[in-house]
């Protein structure tokens, strides 16, 4: 929205609204005002409901500025995820929930007219904007909040990246977060965690995770929980870390420390912690969305699980059965983009009944807290420079987000099989990443918003066709397997060079079909230069992939990539997780 103030804006959207083109959702609680509403901060006006309020962001992935963040055209869930939240996109998704098409709602939580949407209502997240929420919902729910971070925080941006991390635990601390959990945060390495904890977390944030232990003894390494009294309740939050932190990323980086799911232990530490008269049980995960659903059906006692590392926003939680009674889910998005608000009636040691909203952080529509916007503009000036290089220009919208390649993965295959010299292109399946509108410049932060890791050398290796259908078998297993306590995080690798069919109805070993390079078929006996980068194995450092990519922009200046690549699907027909 650059060139309107938000007075401007506002009065746009007042003018919209009444000409009947913003509207709230047909049926339940709206993430927008009603439908003819001429003010849209309605939507962030909600009336406190019980005695405990939990308030929850997660995946923020160290985006301290507003950007635009494109939901997935496809999320396809198989076995009897098939067709559930949240493996719902685009219409589908809308008619489950009762969301009207065409709303500030539906923009929110789609993919559908991206590119006029994101236009019309500007930029999402920002913690400057985030901290605006949290104080004006602190101020309606006195001695009655938490704040929980789900992870993946300090990981995403340039500025993370050359902090390690020291940018975002500051933001956190400001933002008021009270407990979290982790994942990309492991990236950092053991001693640098341990070393945020002691000097920065102590005293303002707990760090919790029932589930990582030492490797020797078996102890763990972190808290669990922590019981703490909100207005007048005892509330335990459970950390649950992500269980797959040393498969999805670089086991050197966190050596002498064992990762699970770890049901029975998560069952112990909730009877513990009922056991010291906590009312309300709440586990504060990185599981991923579908193995928060599994775990609530089988661990007991968990009144609900607040959840994040697949990135999913769910304007509704899933009410989940289980021996015990029930248990809430929700996952709330990523990217600083919402912001979770669950009201709890608990009583005589109860949840009786709920209140849940799922807020987008629409920067035109909340006013910067001055003492967050201060602190950002501080921390990001000596890497302004930097940030601000304009590498090229896009002529499309640029993504990442989906099963499959986005246009920006699709960009990141080009440049590595490009300047590489290379016959075949991988690069990682991650969920971060922001998006950029048709006609923006692509700069240097833009970049590594899409690459800034901690092991980010770009390879090149020699693979058999042999090797190459093994490593895409497995990460089709890992992405498809229909027991979520097989999924391993992320999605399908991105290919360049490379065409294949998968076929979602056959099993590990047998869902690759049809690979092709440069039209004839994959040889298995045949040697082929594969260029990649983020190798999860200890490998000599070299030149990272977003200086491979940056040459590749500066080279082109113009970038247009309309149709990113998608295998042939077998088994895929009429999924209302993949947008036809």
């Amino acid at each position: 929205m650059s060139g309107l103030s938000r007075r401007e804006f506002l009065q746009m959207l007042a003018v919209g609204a009444a000409a009947g083109l913003v509207g709230g959702s047909k049926t339940g609680p709206s993430l927008d005002a009603e439908a003819g509403e001429v003010n849209p901060e309605s939507l962030y006006s909600i009336p406190p409901f019980g005695n405990v309020t939990l308030l929850h962001l997660t995946d923020s992935h160290a985006q301290l500025m507003p950007t635009y963040f494109r939901e997935p055209h496809i999320n396809i869930g198989v076995g009897t995820a098939r067709g559930k939240p949240p493996h719902l996109v685009g219409e589908a998704l809308l008619k489950h929930f009762g969301i009207a098409p065409g709303s500030i709602d539906a923009h929110a939580l789609t993919y559908l007219d991206f590119e006029m949407a994101a236009r019309r209502y500007g930029k999402i997240g920002g913690y400057a904007h985030l901290a605006t929420l949290v104080k004006k919902l602190r101020a309606s729910r006195p001695q009655r909040t938490l704040l929980l971070d789900g992870g993946d925080s300090w990981q995403g941006s340039a500025t993370s990246l050359w902090t390690r991390g020291q940018d975002m635990v500051d933001a956190q601390k400001r933002l008021g977060v009270e407990v979290m959990t982790a994942h990309w945060e492991f990236t950092y390495g053991a001693e640098r965690v341990q070393q945020i904890i002691e000097n920065d977390l102590k005293g303002h944030i707990e760090f919790l995770a029932q589930n990582i232990s030492d490797m020797t003894w078996g102890e763990l390494i972190f808290k669990p929980y922590v019981i703490r009294e909100i207005n007048q309740v005892p509330v335990a939050i459970i950390g649950q870390a992500f269980p797959y932190t040393p498969i999805a990323n670089p086991r050197y980086l966190i050596p002498d420390w064992t990762f699970g799911i770890n049901d029975d232990h998560m069952q112990k530490m909730v009877n513990e912690a009922r056991g010291k008269g906590a009312q309300l049980v709440a586990v504060l995960s990185h599981n991923g969305m579908d193995v928060d659903l599994k775990m609530a059906r089988r661990v007991r006692g968990i009144d609900v699980i607040l959840g994040g590392h697949t990135h999913d926003a769910m304007p509704s939680p899933s009410i989940v059965k289980n021996a015990g009674g029930k248990t809430l889910v929700i996952n709330s998005g990523c990217n600083s983009k919402f912001l979770s608000v669950l009201d709890l009636k608990v009583k005589q040691g109860r949840l009786l009944d709920f209140r849940y909203r799922l807020l987008p952080v629409f920067a035109n529509l909340l006013t910067p807290d001055k003492e967050m916007s201060t602190y950002i503009d501080q921390v990001r000036k000596p890497f302004l420079h930097k940030l601000g290089e304009k590498l090229a220009v896009t002529e499309g919208l640029l993504y990442r987000r989906g099963n499959f390649n986005g246009t920006f993965d699709q960009l990141i295959a080009e440049a590595l099989l490009a300047v590489q010299d290379a016959e075949i292109a991988f690069s990682p399946g991650f969920r971060w990443g922001t998006t950029l509108l048709p006609g923006d410049t692509i700069t240097m932060e833009h970049l590594m918003d899409q690459t800034a890791i901690t092991y980010p050398t770009a390879t090149v290796n020699e693979l058999s066709g042999e090797q190459i259908k093994i490593i895409m078998e497995d990460i089709a297993d890992n992405l498809f397997h229909p027991d979520p306590y097989y999924q391993q995080g992320g999605d399908m690798v991105r290919v360049g060079g490379l065409r294949y069919t998968l076929d979602l109805t056959q099993s590990h070993g047998k869902r690759i079909q049809s690979m092709t390079v440069k039209d004839k078929p994959l040889d298995p006996r045949k040697i082929y230069k594969v260029a990649g980068w983020a190798s999860v194995q200890p490998i000599e450092p070299g030149k990272p992939v977003w200086d491979i990519v940056a040459e590749y922009l500066r080279d082109k200046k113009i970038i247009r990539i309309d149709h990113p690549y998608k295998p042939a699907l077998k088994g895929a027909a009429n999924n209302p997780g993949m947008a036809t």
